[in-house]
């Protein structure tokens, strides 16, 4: 846990949210401010900053993360429209909460190039 981290103070309860799936390694919640009709946030409750702290030790956490972004995806009525999981590595890509998180999209017709 990092003490300044606004996802950990979330998923130790400190910061009160609505949480749409946990189990001892995740949280999902709808993000606050969406980019689409569904935007929800998944969030290890450990703190990695980016992607580039994630290393093999961590494969078992990251693939869990692909298969709750499914289930919720299911959930949310996705699997027929279709939807989009986003994770930003760094300032530059769009990251502003430095504690990796992964965004799943959708609900609209989502273009490319994304940015």
């Amino acid at each position: 846990m990092n003490g300044d981290c606004l996802f950990c103070k979330i998923s130790e309860g400190s910061i009160p949210s609505e949480k749409i799936y946990e189990s001892e390694t995740l949280f999902a919640i709808n993000d606050i401010n969406p980019q689409a009709p569904t935007h929800i946030l998944i969030i290890p409750r450990a703190h990695h900053s980016s992607l580039l702290d994630v290393e093999e030790t961590d494969h078992e956490l990251m693939g869990s993360i692909i298969t709750v972004a499914n289930k919720l995806a299911l959930e949310q009525g996705l699997d027929k429209s279709g939807y989009r999981l986003v994770v930003n590595c760094g300032e530059g890509a769009g990251q502003s909460v430095f504690h990796i998180h992964y965004h799943i999209l959708g609900g609209r017709p989502l273009k490319w190039p994304p940015g």
